[in-house]
């Protein structure tokens, strides 16, 4: 399974550039990884690793702004369509159970 993370946040002030940039760091250290600027995401091994995910999401939400957290299977992974430039990438195969950094 795999949870998506899309935001818009206010980025007006000095304050609400930090909040941002810290919440996008935390992401990262959630384990999700970019796809764009404002869009993250993350294997996990099923809807209750998903709900514990979007629950540590929602202790480091920013103040302001807009996050949405979407969940979805394997297999409608796969039918993802991807552009890098003008070539059509795959998307990349789930990751082994157990990885070591």
């Amino acid at each position: 399974m795999w949870v998506l993370v899309m935001f818009d946040l206010p980025v007006d002030t000095p304050e609400e550039r930090k909040s941002a940039t810290d919440f996008r760091n935390d992401l990262l250290d959630l384990g999700f990884e970019r796809c764009q600027y404002s869009v993250y995401l993350r294997f996990v091994e099923g809807r209750e690793q998903a709900t514990t995910t979007t629950r540590r999401v929602e202790l480091v939400l920013p103040p302001g702004g807009k996050v949405y957290v979407l969940y979805f299977t394997d297999k409608q992974y796969a039918g993802i369509v991807r552009f890098d430039g003008r070539r059509r990438k795959r998307p990349p195969k789930n990751p082994e159970q157990y990885e070591l950094f």
